[in-house]
């Protein structure tokens, strides 16, 4: 019988609206003066009734039970909001548990969201070898796996900058190649990885499937299904807050489409999602098919609509809104608006992008979004994973067509030409 390397029993989270849950110094000194703020305009969450108290408890977990096995690489997947970060936080030590039992047998290295797990003054060489004296490696331990962390971010030129200079890919570039390469049992991955570009993509998949054979355990939370059944022979389903499916992954992967697909309503996209803080935020996405209907699936040939809501709290200028789609694995296209002039504060900014008919083939697609200031550069919002939606295998052809399907992610209309048709001067293509 394999070896259990992670025990959760009865495991739950509960939060508090309103309260202050977090663990950073200057977010607590925030949320201290909103904490006045609120108390001068009588807002304050110690004078209200306990009936109204208890209604603001929010259990982001719930009775959550499982096991995991040396060496499984197991896939966590679930909608926005099921209770996915939470767990990797809790099993990575970064937050507590309110109720249940974890237990882990081994070190662990973890790659949450962007921004955590590295010291921002310190330069790229010095926050490799503090994160190796924080998993209890020595020196020597460190040193002899620095070159191959360095060739594998490919962050050579940038190793004595501090990394609150790096872009949000070498960030996560050099995150990754630490979590991986300083040798843990346990590698516990979110969805961070979407920062970074195709190429690396691959390369941190591999590294995952690596990371296995050698008997690790790696536990993964992505909405990316083809990389879910590409590289994890397990899956868990969350589904608010609760554990409700658990097995073979193409079992659970089915199971979970299957619902997401069988609902019409638009995504709401809550703070939990967003990389970047800023006055603006993409707050909703919407599909709306050729009828006006609210979709998460349409038929081949029929336009696709995305509608983005989003919140302004304050004037932004010069501001361009993009949205990438990623299909098994690969980011296949990035679209932006041109950059709007000005957007006064909104609770509901339209920004509609229509797909044409016929361009996108059969499958699955990931849903991308972001916003930045086409003068500056500056990052203003970035979603990574903010929806799914399906475009259909539909009979379109008639019989006498070819029936050889077409592959890939676009569908192109060339003109083709042969023999006598053309009239360029140059021999007939035969």
């Amino acid at each position: 019988m394999s070896e259990t390397v992670i025990k959760v029993e009865n495991l739950g989270k509960k939060y508090r609206l309103g309260q202050d849950h977090s663990n950073l110094l200057s977010e607590r000194l925030g949320n201290a003066l909103r904490n006045v703020t609120r108390c001068l305009s009588g807002n304050n969450l110690s004078t209200l009734p306990p009936h109204v108290l208890q209604e603001r408890d929010f259990w982001a977990l719930k009775d959550v039970s499982f096991e995991v096995k040396r060496g499984e690489v197991v896939g966590i997947i679930g909608r926005n909001g099921a209770g996915k970060s939470t767990l990797l936080k809790i099993l990575s030590r970064i937050t507590a548990p309110t109720v249940g039992k974890v237990e882990m047998f081994g070190r662990v290295a973890s790659l949450l969201e962007v921004g955590t797990g590295f010291h921002p003054e310190l330069t790229g060489r010095e926050n490799i070898f503090l994160n190796g004296a924080i998993l209890g490696m020595s020196k020597v331990e460190i040193q002899r796996r620095f070159d191959e962390i360095v060739a594998f971010a490919e962050v050579e030129k940038f190793l004595d900058t501090p990394v609150k200079r790096y872009s949000s890919g070498m960030y996560v570039r050099l995150a990754f190649a630490v979590a991986a390469h300083l040798e843990p049992e346990i590698l516990v991955v979110d969805e961070v990885l979407a920062v970074g570009d195709m190429q690396f993509q691959k390369k941190c998949l591999g590294k995952m499937e690596s990371v296995a054979r050698f008997g690790r355990t790696v536990l993964f939370v992505s909405h990316n299904m083809a990389s879910i059944k590409k590289l994890c022979s397990k899956v868990m389903y969350l589904k608010e807050g609760r554990l409700v499916a658990e097995g073979a992954t193409n079992n659970i992967v089915g199971e979970y489409l299957g619902e997401y697909f069988s609902s019409i309503s638009g995504t709401v996209l809550p703070d939990t999602m967003h990389r970047v803080h800023s006055p603006l935020q993409i707050r909703r996405i919407e599909f709306i098919n050729s009828l006006g209907q609210e979709v998460a699936a349409f038929e081949y040939g029929e336009e696709i609509l995305l509608r983005l809501i989003l919140e302004i709290t304050e004037t932004v200028r010069n501001v361009r809104v993009g949205i990438g789609l990623v299909a098994e694995g690969l980011r296949i296209t990035t679209v932006h608006t041109p950059a709007i002039k000005a957007i006064m504060p909104s609770k509901a900014f339209p920004v509609i992008c229509r797909i044409s008919q016929d361009v996108l083939l059969p499958n699955y697609y990931t849903v991308q979004l972001g916003a930045h200031d086409a003068e500056t550069g500056r990052g203003l919002d970035w979603v990574p994973d903010a929806a799914i939606f399906q475009v259909l295998d539909v009979a379109t052809r008639s019989m006498n067509e070819i029936d050889e399907k077409e592959t890939g992610f676009f569908r192109l209309d060339p003109h083709w030409e042969w023999g006598e048709e053309i009239d360029s001067g140059k021999d007939a293509v035969r």
